[in-house]
């Protein structure tokens, strides 16, 4: 399929990372149908980029070679490709589901095994590099499926993808992202607590950051949104309440697997702060908001 351009392929799901995620693939020939449940969304993507429009997940997933969906979370999932008019209902024989939402592995198993039954392929296929990484086609991807299917399925996939790896069996993508956002938690609390810390320490942040980031603290966060969180502009993509989603799923996994995850624990109460601060859609970079706080602002 991957030396087909012409090829039907389907999005599902026209969200902050599916909007471009979609566009690209337009762009690299393909020809896509798209559907979200907010159809002026579709319709606005269809007059920015071509394919086509359709009404359901179902119609959608209709004579396509590979069907993509990102959505929200697990519930999301089911209702797009689940039931009467979900995407499995439209798929044909040999088509692959690829299935780029940060979800639970136990669905992820549930999917693929629900696409064996109607012959179908199925990769759970999480990403990583947020809504600047899908507007340049540098996502990471990490999936769990069968190797075949993520053969014929990689090549479709690589116009908006950086790096990406078969992790493991149906489930190893989803379990591979928990580590991903676990990583993240923890990192970003350091980074807030250094800025912080620096700030009331009365240095010169610039000077700060330009030496340790040619050292051991050196991080994608701390190069790309230092400046940022220090001027306290928190609108640079994933949200904090998708990242509390995204930690929730982690920490059910941990109690499930015997894994320990105190400071994830934390940090995830920590952006329960930030909500109650009314950073629901504050990006994740915004705990240094939490300790910025000013004494009066903890008594309300």
């Amino acid at each position: 399929m991957a030396d087909s351009p012409a090829t039907t392929v389907a999005f599902i799901g026209l969200g902050v990372m599916g909007y471009p995620m979609a566009g690209h693939l337009q762009n690299s020939g393909w020809s896509v149908q798209v559907y979200n449940r907010t159809r002026e969304k579709a319709l606005a993507w269809q007059a920015q980029y071509g394919g086509t429009v359709a009404d359901s997940p179902r119609k959608a997933a209709d004579s396509a070679e590979v069907v993509f969906t990102c959505v929200g979370d697990d519930e999301d999932l089911r209702s797009v490709v689940l039931g009467e008019n979900g995407a499995l209902a439209g798929m044909k024989p040999g088509a692959v589901l690829v299935d780029h939402t940060t979800a639970s592995a136990q669905l992820a198993r549930e999917l693929h095994s629900l696409a064996q039954q109607r012959n179908c392929g199925f990769l759970d296929a999480p990403v990583s590099g947020g809504q600047k990484g899908a507007e340049l086609g540098a996502l990471s991807i990490m999936a769990g499926g069968e190797a075949d299917v993520y053969e014929r399925a990689e090549p479709v996939f690589r116009c908006y993808a950086k790096a990406a790896s078969l992790i493991g069996p149906p489930g190893a993508g989803q379990l591979c992202k928990m580590v991903n956002q676990i990583c993240i938690a923890g990192l970003l609390e350091g980074l807030s607590e250094g800025l912080h810390f620096a700030q009331n320490a009365g240095l010169n942040i610039e000077k700060v950051i330009e030496v340790i980031s040619k050292g051991a603290a050196q991080s994608w966060q701390m190069e790309n949104r230092y400046a940022t969180m220090m001027r306290g502009e928190y609108q640079h993509g994933f949200a904090v309440d998708w990242m509390r989603k995204d930690l929730r799923i982690a920490l059910s996994e941990a109690r499930a697997n015997g894994s320990q995850l105190p400071v994830t624990a934390l940090v995830d109460q920590f952006y329960a702060d930030v909500q109650a601060m009314g950073g629901r859609r504050w990006d994740t970079s915004s705990l240094l908001a939490r300790l910025q706080r000013k004494p009066s602002d903890n008594e309300q």
